[in-house]
């Protein structure tokens, strides 16, 4: 009698059967990547952000959303890449965390695309601009590679905390 392996084939990894499902995808440094659709609450233009002191250079301050003070986060600096200046295609993605809202801002909202499966791979450990412990995957869909992110282990819960304390 043989030992089961996970559907993922890594040890301990989250089973591919429970990554499937939709994602929204988006555009940072000119690569796709998707959150899973169940997290996203909406999706806004650039708004006036309200700086703060003492936040972590990836928290660029906070957004008002009807009459609601939320943080807003530039994904590109959270992640590690190299900061640019905000397009009219630039998106804040409104997404609950922890029982928490904040606002991800990214270069270009794309599209919900559903994907299987059979269509995600595991996330390798080189060859990514992202940190892999951020990765829940790899999905291909529509010819191409999208870096699917696992929302909850963006921000330890010291961070968390310390950015929604700002409020």
């Amino acid at each position: 009698m043989g030992s089961r392996a996970s559907s993922s084939g890594t040890p301990g990894a989250t089973p591919r059967k429970t990554k499937a499902g939709k994602y929204l995808t988006f555009v940072l440094a000119g690569e796709e990547y998707g959150l899973g659709i169940l997290s996203v609450r909406e999706i806004n233009g650039l708004m006036d952000i309200t700086a703060a002191p003492q936040l972590p250079r990836y928290v660029k301050g906070f957004v008002n959303l009807r009459g609601q003070m939320i943080p807003a986060v530039d994904l590109r600096l959270k992640l590690g890449m190299e900061e640019t200046s905000y397009t009219p295609e630039t998106c804040i993605i409104v997404v609950e965390l922890k029982r928490k809202l904040m606002g991800i801002i990214v270069d270009q909202v794309s599209e919900v695309l559903d994907i299987s499966a059979a269509q995600i791979e595991d996330a390798p450990s080189f060859g990514t601009m992202v940190n892999a412990n951020v990765v829940l995957g790899i999905g291909k869909a529509k010819g191409s590679a999208k870096t699917l992110l696992a929302l909850d282990k963006l921000f330890s819960d010291e961070e968390l905390a310390s950015v929604i304390a700002a409020v």
